[in-house]
């Protein structure tokens, strides 16, 4: 059953396979969506400083009934945060928001402040280096089991490598069917940095995509099902969104096995030229 299954991480830690993705998800309704999802067997629990649910996740991992050494829970350094100064007080700030001692993991939550994504060529090296040492040092202090980016591509990637002790234990990337950052997954693969896929169902769109329903009806499972299984098939962790119960077990129902054959073709599939409604988010080519 894939939500007893994990990755081992660059520094031995163990992770679950799939997560319950908690972005847009309001903080007054986000508890009763973790508290549902560790009830049907989820364990690993992403949110960001960034989705302002914060409160009502750690609320939640508390009142969940599962042992708190038993949770995986995620957070992230806010992207405008590039210095020492702002991410370690931002880490401290997550910690006593959400009521617990420590997470399992903290990341970056991207290498550019959000509203200079898809407008500025600055990756604020520097930047990211500081925030990430703030980690580093979070890490060390036992506020953090695990440190790791999101959204960071190769010469990011090279940047805290070249600069940093500790090697990123994960890299959090929009990936899915038509749009997987191939040169960034490889180069994770080559330093030992696992791959996240975040919207591993293009944020509900990826039925637009040509061909991926039949293929879905092919294995008898749903378009959301498939998506997910070829993330998790990929190596990658797959990391779906919802707030609905029905969901979670949907999208944790994917014990089956796309054939090589088959995965070639989704390779191949072409991707979507929009995000729909959702567009205007930076993640997806939009601009604040």
């Amino acid at each position: 059953m894939i939500l007893e299954e994990t990755y081992t991480l660059n520094n031995g830690v163990a992770i679950p396979k799939l997560a319950l993705g908690t972005w847009l998800i309001d903080d007054a309704q986000v508890g009763d969506a973790v508290r549902s999802a560790v009830k049907i067997g989820y364990r690993h629990i992403d949110t960001a400083q960034a989705y302002a649910n914060e409160r009502g996740v750690g609320e939640a991992v508390r009142s969940c009934g599962v042992a708190r050494e038993d949770l995986f829970v995620v957070s992230k350094v806010a992207a405008e945060h590039k210095t020492y100064q702002e991410a370690a007080a931002g880490i401290d700030r997550t910690l006593a928001t959400m009521g617990l001692d420590y997470l399992d993991m903290m990341i970056i939550h991207s290498p550019q402040p959000w509203v200079e994504v898809n407008q500025s060529s600055d990756r604020h090296f520097q930047g990211n280096v500081e925030a990430y040492r703030a980690l580093e040092d979070a890490l060390s202090a036992g506020k953090l089991r695990a440190i790791g980016v999101s959204n960071f591509l190769v010469d990011d990637l090279q940047n805290i490598l070249d600069s940093c002790s500790v090697v990123p234990a994960v890299n959090q990337v929009l990936a899915h069917v038509g749009n997987v950052p191939v040169e960034v997954a490889q180069f994770c693969a080559d330093h030992g940095i696992a791959v996240e896929a975040y919207s591993p169902i293009a944020h509900g769109e990826a039925g637009r995509i040509e061909g991926i329903a039949d293929m879905a009806a092919k294995y008898g499972v749903s378009v959301a099902q498939l998506c997910i299984r070829y993330v998790l098939q990929l190596g990658m962790i797959a990391l779906p969104k919802t707030a609905n119960p029905a969901r979670m077990k949907e999208n944790a129902s994917v014990d089956f096995q796309i054939s090589d054959e088959d995965m070639a073709v989704l390779n191949g599939l072409a991707g979507l030229p929009d995000y729909g409604a959702s567009s205007f988010f930076p993640v997806y080519g939009g601009k604040l």
